[in-house]
């Protein structure tokens, strides 16, 4: 079966490209394991924090625009506390934006995408399908799933994850750096109204944010060490209320659990090249991020935005896993990645210790910039891109 693209990883960044490329002339397929079937009981504990700039994206992808709009919370301000409660705030008002962000549910995200690209002319869906191998050559590349059938193709695309199959079979993984903590989430439902503001605690030991979702619920994200990590799962409903609300200075009163807790581990991973001769890497696949700036998914957006571009405006170039082509995509890309893997990384590493000047220097720091306006300004509209 011969394609222009192949994209193998149906997650929100491999659906979003499929769906930026909908008129763009190009033989699509996608390729993903897991069946597309989407639970509709109660709400996922799994929730992302989509930047104003990926919401267009979204609606000319076709898939914002299906999605419940009750479910979905805009974020209005941002309040960041260091450990001796030094304060930043960023306020959407501040810059002249109705809101910072949008707070909505993975599983939201993710049907709404599917229902998109099932309709969709130029794409061939392989669901549920597994790979099994990958040949990159100098005129095609050629991906065997795992009954057989072979997927011709001028450009595969990784967007299957951390973990990708396709940047190991390329050739192009590296070692991630764990960061030695666990990402813990849970929803919780709020006694006081959270009135669409986040929240984020640097501890010691720890980094711990409230983001705000609909019918007065609140999401958490608790950067943990495994070993707290472990503890916070085995707690009572009752228990980890507790020590949620009393971790957040019970800024938003007593908690009642709605989702149980789950965690993940952390990690960073960024790659010399996202790119190379008929593959490109999209998404997790691409570069993994700490989570305390929510910034993740956001990036593998913008992964997927400047490849469809990248390609739809490819001009008299025929062939879409052109090396030249494709180098366009990799030096577009790099800025952005790195910009936000070091901010991430030095964040974390400032304010996840216990040395005594670098505390003191890193709450002198959140204050002072609290005072100064244009350096906020410029933090927050960087923030919406």
């Amino acid at each position: 079966m011969e394609f222009d693209v192949v994209i193998v990883g149906g997650g929100l960044v491999g659906a979003s490209l499929a769906a930026a490329l909908k008129n763009s002339g190009l033989s699509l397929a996608l390729v993903e394991g897991q069946p597309a079937t989407f639970s509709h009981e109660g709400w996922d504990p799994r929730v992302y924090a989509i930047t104003p700039g990926n919401v267009e994206f979204l609606k000319q992808c076709g898939s914002w625009q299906r999605q419940d709009m009750a479910r979905i919370q805009p974020v209005e301000a941002m309040r960041v506390f260091g450990d001796d409660n030094s304060e930043l705030e960023f306020s959407a008002y501040e810059i002249g934006a109705p809101e910072l962000t949008f707070i909505l549910e993975n599983r939201l995200m993710q049907e709404a995408l599917w229902e998109t690209i099932r309709d969709q002319d130029n794409l061939t869906l392989f669901n549920p399908a597994r790979c099994a191998k990958l040949d990159l050559a100098f005129d095609a590349a050629t991906l065997t799933l795992d009954d057989g059938r072979e997927l011709r193709a001028k450009l595969i695309v990784g967007a299957d994850g951390r973990d990708s199959w396709v940047r190991k079979q390329a050739g192009m993984d590296a070692a991630p750096t764990p960061y030695q903590q666990h990402g813990v989430v849970a929803n919780f439902r709020c006694e006081k109204p959270h009135r669409g503001v986040a929240y984020q605690w640097f501890r010691p030991d720890s980094i711990l944010a409230y983001l705000p979702l609909p019918q007065n619920m609140m999401s958490m994200v608790w950067s943990v060490l495994p070993e707290k990590s472990a503890e916070l799962l085995k707690l009572s409903p009752e228990t980890l209320c507790a020590q949620v609300a009393e971790a957040g200075h019970h800024t938003l009163g007593g908690l009642e659990l709605v989702t149980p807790a789950a965690s993940f581990a952390l990690r960073i991973l960024r790659l010399p090249h996202i790119a190379k001769a008929r593959l490109a890497l999209v998404g997790d696949a691409a570069h993994n991020v700490h989570p305390l700036a929510g910034q993740g998914v956001n990036l593998g957006f913008r992964d997927a935005r400047e490849l469809a571009q990248v390609l739809l405006n490819r001009g008299p170039q025929p062939d879409c896993g052109d090396p030249h082509l494709l180098r366009r995509y990799d030096r577009a890309r790099q800025e952005d990645i790195y910009s936000m893997l070091t901010t991430t990384n030095t964040l974390k590493n400032l304010f996840c210790n216990d040395d005594r000047w670098l505390s003191k220097a890193r709450n002198l720091g959140l204050a002072a910039t609290n005072r100064v306006t244009p350096i906020k300004r410029m933090l927050a509209k960087h923030a919406l891109i």
